[in-house]
């Protein structure tokens, strides 16, 4: 998370509470250093934010704080609510947190569309405690243009190795799918990330093809069309 992002996550976590929250809570909040959060309180407080409290006794946002309001309709705030909450379906925890985030930031500004509700069910979260792949890392892969090198389980139950060059993933009610060019078959294939046993880092890139490699699946794939088997 950027360090703008997180101040501003701070700010809503401490308008949201009524008692004071710790330095503890939020860096278990944030996912950071505790250490990080007395920077990012400090620099908030220097820009003149209504913040009271001290390390190891908690903080609180003082009343009367607030933030300019976000400019949605009520259809677009709950276009946004379904939307997020469909975020839920695709296994992928991260950016399920983050849904969750812009959700609170939502209800801070306007009235809460909780009565759009969406089923939960869908593709299994991506859990790195069951040894699952977290879906940030394609993510990840993809915006630095950066090779991977995966463990692939087909529907025949036989594995192997490849090294992918990802371009694209493709979020389905049941499953999400990573396209990538694959060195293996030397051509584009569809990996369902749940089949992914195992994926590293290559320190490999492929600086500037990202987008002509993307083009290129773009045309050769149609959504009308049944994907190649990897």
């Amino acid at each position: 998370m950027r360090r703008s992002a997180r101040l501003f996550e701070i700010i809503q976590i401490l308008r949201a509470s009524g008692d004071p929250v710790t330095a503890e809570e939020l860096a278990a909040k944030l996912e950071v250093s505790v250490r990080t959060v007395y920077r990012d309180i400090a620099a908030l407080q220097a820009q003149r934010t209504p913040i009271e409290g001290e390390a190891g006794v908690g903080y609180l946002m003082r009343r009367g704080y607030d933030l300019p309001p976000l400019n949605f309709d009520a259809e677009e705030v709950e276009a946004l609510w379904v939307g997020l909450s469909m975020l839920a379906r695709t296994g992928d925890s991260t950016l399920q947190q983050a849904a969750d985030r812009v959700c609170r930031k939502i209800e801070a500004l306007r009235a809460p569309a909780d009565w759009l509700q969406v089923a939960p069910w869908g593709a299994p979260p991506d859990d790195p405690a069951k040894g699952c792949v977290t879906i940030a890392t394609y993510r990840e892969a993809i915006r630095a243009e950066q090779k991977i090198r995966i463990t692939y389980e087909s529907s025949d139950h036989s594995r192997t190795e490849r090294i992918v060059r990802p371009v694209a993933l493709i979020y389905h009610i049941e499953c999400t799918m990573l396209a990538g060019w694959c060195e293996l078959r030397n051509g584009f294939r569809h990996f369902r990330t749940d089949r992914i046993w195992a994926c590293d880092l290559v320190e490999d890139h492929f600086c500037g093809q990202g987008e002509p490699l993307r083009a290129l699946w773009q045309e050769q794939n149609r959504w009308a069309e049944t994907y190649g088997a990897a």
